[in-house]
Parts: C-alpha cells; structure tokens; sequence
C-alpha cells in the first residue's frame, strides 16, 4: 500500500471527509484528494502534521509497519480527550460534563452508564 492509500484508510477510519481532515491539518480538500490518489507525495510537515494531529504512528504512515496509531497509557489518553473537549465549539457539553461531575448522585450515574457501555464493547 502507498503512502496516499494510508492516509485514505486513516481519514476513513476516522470518519472524516476530505475537506474536515484537511481542515485540521490547515489545508484544503483538493490537497488531500492530490495525496490519497498520489498526484502529490506526503512533505516531511505533512508527515509530522498527521501524526500529530491524530496520534498516528509515523512508521506506519511511511512504510506501513506498526499499528496506525501510537498507543499511549491510560493518563495520556486522558489528556488528549480531556483536551479535545476543552477546544471544542460544544460548550453545552462542555457544561454538561462538569455540572454532572461536580454533583455525586451525577457523578455516580455517569461513572454506571461508562461501565455499561465498556461491558458492551
């Protein structure tokens, strides 16, 4: 598989569209479209910018070895989401999640619901 086809299958695998993929990279749609079908080849930033972006293993984004992301211990993933949810345009959930937590009986069903959802994964 080229470089291009591994940035398709990672842009699907996050269920984005070209266009919002790009955007989180600071490119346009077209730019993505040039990559994944291998008129254009991955610069070195565009390479960094991918992973870090979206937490992928550069390995496997150049050559195609490894696992596609780069796995982190449960307090660094913590981290990111925590931060993913601090810059998102989302401030009702924003709220939502820090008024659930500061209240126990909340706070108590937020942490039954998780589990619920782990035991259905």
């Amino acid at each position: 598989m080229i470089q291009g086809e591994r940035v398709k299958e990672l842009r699907k695998f996050l269920g984005l569209s070209g266009e919002k993929f790009g955007e989180k990279l600071g490119v346009k749609k077209n730019a993505i479209s040039q990559i994944e079908t291998g008129r254009n080849s991955l610069t070195d930033q565009m390479f960094k910018s991918i992973c870090r972006e979206f937490q992928v293993n550069e390995e496997w984004l150049r050559d195609g070895t490894g696992e596609m992301f780069v796995t982190h211990n449960i307090d660094d993933e913590f981290a990111m989401i925590a931060g993913e949810i601090m810059v998102s345009d989302e401030e009702g959930f924003k709220t939502a999640i820090i008024e659930a937590w500061k209240r126990p009986k909340l706070r108590k069903l937020v942490k039954e619901y998780m589990k619920v959802l782990q035991e259905k994964q």
